[in-house]
């Protein structure tokens, strides 16, 4: 911002120098802005305020300078020390409180500006950031039609968040811009394609969105690295895509890449690592814990994002890494830190229902199911706009703990799809486990009321009508059986209603089943049986032993056709290196028999000196008999002596033993 020239400066009278010119000094703080150099920026501001203190101009391009030097706080400080200024500094003070996040706050301070391009522009960031993604629009579809460079990217951007993807291409038209007219305009739009499922186009898009970026960077002469930290969602999206279209492998391997690099801006190198524990799921939950470590906010314990991921992030995106961190915590059987994590997470994201279906499974995980149905209770009777994925939930708890009726209750509660006939299914298994019949057959009943009067194509009343007429005939109400059947067979000529209708009609009126027996197409081979003949007989007789022969035909049978077949003859196959033609000399004939029983076996001699003999020969037999009666006899006496040994032995044990002295123990 260049700063108006001063023609008249009132000296303070306390220096005791000259000072120099005040429009020197405004020329030199224009010098520097113009050179993006802002610290020197602001220390001429100083200068000139210590001039002329409360100067307008001065103030501001300080302010200016500060901002743009990402000193948020020093410029805050400026503004608040510059209330006594006539100048309206509500504008910048809204940008550093979004700056800091302070979204709220800074969304106040704007209504008191008034609505020119630069402030809506604002406010429809602040907006974006809030997740208030209709207001964000409203704003971007009046900013459309003033003159604002680059208005396109942020409008499709809003609109892929906001969830109206399908939205783009028209706007696009409306604005007659090209997808490709930039690569963030071409990254947004594949964005768009991705929300929309069209992963093949996204693809080809994001493709070309890096090569424009390349080619638009090296054209403004910045540095390969820095190229890479600009086209880094681009790459983080590629990988994404290819998640998406079910090649796991090339993801898991562009996102180790990204992260191994680290030369990824900190929003696409936390999506990465997001991206990669998600796909690797349970495996390796230490690993994915140390990546996630990376994200936390340094100087904290607990996990928290850091400041600026926290900044840079959109809530969908924050909300994704505490979840799976939380995830990742049960995996890990560390039930403290995941508790502690997920009592912060409602005040972080109030109006999303993640946080407590987390703490449902932290519940659940520590075995208290009681519990963690009573917490999604309590919460659907809070938030009933927000119930149906907490009743699913909540239902999918007690079914798996044992309390099909709490089950069913909850699953009662969301009307939207109580008519579908997986629902219908499931409560009425439900109830039949609980010993509800009549509630079961209530919901049959309601479902088939419901599809007698829907008028869509795909029908599915002949489906709960098959059920329900099963389900009776099941619980012994074959009347009501009876009368599903019929009407099945009447409207829909189904042949399985038609068997159910005459098995049905068999218990209640014979004349009935036997006029719609009389429908069912004829079994071929059967039409020279008696059936009365048949019924009057006294039944097969048992012919002993003629299952065996039957068994022994049909295994002569098998032999002679395998002794039909011809065996193929193979050539032998010899061992690498043998010639049949000269085998050499014949093997061992005794190379399978163990070395004591081979003819060439020879045992090792005894130790000679262990047979000499002193002494007469009649002193060898005398003196092992009293070898052993010394033996026998010293028992007792050396019993003390022993105990002695044993217990020093024992004494001796409690210390320390080289491997020498451990040997020599167990001797």
């Amino acid at each position: 911002m260049a700063p108006k020239p001063k023609d008249k400066l009132k000296p303070s009278p306390s220096s005791s120098q000259p000072p120099p010119a005040i429009e020197d000094l405004f020329t030199s703080l224009s010098k520097h802005i113009q050179r993006s150099d802002f610290e020197q920026a602001a220390k001429v501001a100083d200068q000139v305020l210590s001039i002329a203190p409360g100067d307008e101009d001065a103030i501001r391009c300080k302010v200016v300078a500060l901002i743009k030097d990402d000193r948020i706080e020093d410029a805050l400080s400026m503004i608040q020390s510059s209330q006594k200024v006539p100048f309206d500094f509500g504008f910048f003070k809204a940008y550093c409180l979004y700056r800091q996040n302070k979204l709220d706050e800074a969304l106040e301070s704007l209504k008191r500006q008034e609505g020119n391009s630069a402030t809506m522009l604002l406010e429809s960031q602040i907006l974006y950031r809030l997740g208030k993604m209709d207001a964000c629009m409203d704003i971007y579809q009046k900013l459309q039609k003033s003159k604002i460079d680059s208005i396109e990217i942020n409008s499709v951007a809003g609109l892929v968040a906001s969830g109206r993807a399908s939205e783009v291409q028209r706007m696009l038209d409306t604005l007659r811009v090209k997808a490709t007219s930039s690569f963030e305009l071409a990254y947004n739009t594949a964005c768009s394609l991705i929300e929309r499922g069209m992963y093949t186009d996204a693809e080809q898009l994001l493709l070309s969105a890096r090569r424009i970026g390349q080619e638009t960077l090296l054209e403004d002469n910045l540095p390969d690295d820095e190229i890479e930290i600009e086209l880094a969602p681009i790459a983080v999206q590629l990988a994404y895509v290819q998640q998406l279209l079910g090649h796991k492998q090339e993801a898991i391997q562009a996102y180790t890449d990204i992260i191994k690099r680290d030369v990824s801006d900190e929003s696409s190198l936390a999506v990465a690592v997001n991206n990669l524990i998600a796909l690797k799921g349970s495996k390796d939950v230490s690993d994915s814990l140390r990546k996630l470590d990376r994200l936390k906010e340094k100087d904290l314990q607990n996990f928290h994002l850091a400041r600026g991921l926290d900044l840079k992030l959109s809530l969908k995106q924050r909300e994704a890494i505490y979840a799976n961190r939380v995830l990742l915590l049960l995996h890990a059987n560390k039930l403290d830190q995941a508790r502690e994590l997920v009592a912060a997470l409602p005040d972080m994201f109030a109006d999303s229902v993640r946080p407590i279906l987390l703490q449902a499974a932290v519940l659940v995980r520590e075995n208290k199911a009681g519990k963690a149905e009573e917490v999604l209770g309590q919460f659907v009777e809070k938030y009933p706009d927000k119930s149906k994925v907490v009743l699913l939930a909540r239902a999918q708890v007690a079914a798996a703990a044992g309390h099909p009726h709490i089950a069913a209750e909850s699953l009662a509660k969301i009307h939207d799809i109580q008519h579908m006939p997986a629902t219908v299914a499931t409560l009425v298994a439900l109830k039949e486990r609980a010993g509800d019949i009549d509630g079961a057959a209530a919901v049959l009943d309601s479902a088939i009321k419901w599809w007698s009067n829907a008028m869509t194509e795909d029908n599915k009343l002949s489906v709960i009508m098959q059920e329900a007429a099963s389900f009776k005939l099941r619980h012994g109400h074959e009347e009501d059986a009876a009368q599903l059947y019929e009407k099945l067979v009447k409207s829909h000529g189904n042949i399985e209603a038609l068997v159910g209708l005459v098995t049905t009609m068999a218990h209640v009126d014979v004349n009935k089943a036997e006029a719609y027996e009389k429908q069912l197409t004829p079994l071929p081979g059967l039409k020279g049986i008696d059936v009365d003949s048949l019924e009057k007989t006294s039944g097969a007789k048992h012919v002993e032993g003629a299952s065996h022969v039957g068994v022994s035909e049909a295994l002569d049978e098998g032999k002679s056709k395998a002794k039909a077949k011809k065996k193929r003859k193979r050539k032998p196959r010899y061992p690498k290196g043998f010639d049949p033609a000269n085998p050499g000399p014949p093997p061992d004939p005794e190379r399978w028999l163990p070395k004591r029983e081979r003819s060439s076996y020879r045992p090792k001699r005894k130790d000679k000196r262990a047979a000499q003999v002193r002494g007469s020969q009649g002193s060898v037999t005398r003196e092992k008999h009293e070898a052993v009666g010394v033996g026998s006899s010293s028992y007792v006496s050396n019993s003390k002596a022993n105990q002695a040994g044993a217990s020093k032995g024992a004494a001796e044990q409690s210390k320390p033993q080289s491997k020498s002295s451990r040997k020599k123990s167990r001797n």
